[in-house]
């Protein structure tokens, strides 16, 4: 029997956190969520999930912060991370990019093209392409 995918959602906004959720868990993923970057990390670490999605814009510690906390430690700097936010602008897709996210996506969300950018990054993991 083959493990469950596993994926992190880091999201305030606990209706989209939840829509997410259910839309992953529906596809057999096994999902788990932290509604704000600091408890993000600390799911991470204690869960070492094969993918990240990630919001920008949260109180406390926002999504770049977030990220690079991720790419600096070696325990999860392979983890990829898929970019999910309101915030598209061509300096914040660079900059996320830059510091090591592997996909970014602008709310609102399309479940289908988080369903693709998803396999995708998992389909290359699995290649060993990143």
């Amino acid at each position: 029997m083959s493990e469950k995918t596993k994926i992190t959602i880091i999201e305030d906004d606990q209706d989209l956190v939840e829509f997410i959720q259910n839309f992953l868990q529906r596809r057999d993923f096994l999902v788990t969520t932290a509604n704000d970057g600091r408890r993000g990390l600390e799911v991470i670490r204690e869960e070492k999930p094969d993918l990240v999605i990630l919001d920008i814009m949260m109180p406390d510690m926002d999504g770049i912060e977030v990220l690079n906390e991720l790419k600096k430690s070696k325990d999860t700097k392979n983890i990829p991370v898929v970019m999910l936010t309101a915030k598209d602008t061509q300096p914040d897709r660079i900059r996320a990019l830059e510091l090591g996210a592997y996909e970014y996506i602008a709310k609102p969300l399309d479940t289908h093209m988080l369903l693709r950018q998803i396999n995708n990054v998992l389909s290359k993991r699995k290649e060993g392409l990143i």
